[in-house]
């Protein structure tokens, strides 16, 4: 229901590029720069400015992105709220993850909730929790769940179930030979970490400082696969979450060890305060919130099981 003209410019804006935008709405470039005009022209004013191959927004074009965000995202909201009204859960639906629940987690709970409801299209986004939080916060997202809790006044922050975090080591490695590890042992050993703005990172430095021990990384990758794969060649140990090295523990490529106190975070959703949530948008939240804590329950009963 937004104007195309509004439309056409939020992608350009977004992108700072017409060929992208372009090709993101599957027009030809002359036509999204024709609606730029137009736009411009029924503002008398410019919304970008072009030079040296590269576009930038006009203070005037910055204020047109923050409404532009506001009224698209409302006229997705009266879409599906009127499609609700005839009991049809329907359409897209954006999930943002930080890389642990997005990889180990989510997947599954999204095939289950897409079997109850064949007619929503859900897309996952999956980043950093700092990039999921920015993304909602944008609205390119209608929901994300991260480690920990959000820190933007924006967003509301849903608790969904807890999250233990353990000394991940290839088995010949010497922390794997024990129960339990203080912090302090860590010291000994070369440590390789996630980066800056990642959620599990942030859990980690909290509970080191705390217990005040300053550890610096060696390496710092970008995703939990990468730090598996290199902890497993006996380089380092890292500190990742029991869910991620599951199936590597079980098969003794890599072995885990509980930290002493043990390192426990939380898992949770954020969306934005003052939008008003679709029927699709609230009960995915719900249904994850019960599935998430349910496999925590099970995992729980498990560990307590093989001890």
């Amino acid at each position: 229901m937004a104007d195309r003209r509004l439309q056409v410019f939020h992608a350009v804006a977004k992108n700072l590029s017409f060929t992208k935008a372009a090709e993101a709405l599957f027009m030809t470039q002359p036509a999204v720069t024709f609606q730029i005009r137009q736009l411009e022209e029924q503002f008398n004013t410019r919304l970008f400015d072009r030079a040296n191959g590269r576009i930038a927004l006009t203070p005037a074009g910055l204020l047109a992105l923050e409404y532009a965000d506001r009224i698209l995202g409302l006229s997705s909201e009266l879409d599906t709220r009127l499609k609700e009204l005839t009991g049809h859960v329907a359409g897209p639906l954006m999930i943002g993850a930080s890389m642990t629940i997005g990889e180990y987690v989510l997947p599954q709970l999204i095939g289950e909730f897409k079997t109850r409801f064949p007619a929503i299209v859900p897309r996952l986004f999956i980043a950093n929790s700092e990039q999921v939080q920015h993304r909602i916060v944008e609205r390119s997202l209608d929901l994300g769940f991260i480690e920990g809790d959000s820190h933007l006044p924006s967003l509301m922050t849903e608790v969904c179930c807890d999250d233990e975090l353990q000394v991940v080591c290839a088995p010949e490695h010497p922390l794997s030979k024990l129960t339990a590890i203080p912090p302090r042992m860590l010291l000994e050993h070369a440590f390789v970490s996630r980066e800056p703005g990642s959620g599990t990172r942030e859990v980690i430095d909290r509970y080191l400082e705390k217990a005040g021990v300053s550890l610096q990384p060696v390496m710092e990758l970008g995703s939990p696969e990468a730090l598996k794969g290199l902890v497993a060649t006996g380089f380092g140990f890292s500190i990742m979450s029991r869910a991620t090295v599951a199936l590597e523990s079980r098969l003794g490529r890599v072995m885990r060890v509980p930290l002493l106190p043990r390192l426990d975070r939380q898992f949770s959703v954020v969306y934005p305060k003052e939008r008003i949530h679709s029927k699709l948008v609230n009960g995915f939240v719900e249904f994850a919130k019960e599935r998430m804590a349910a496999l925590q329950a099970f995992s729980t009963e498990r560990r307590i099981t093989a001890a």
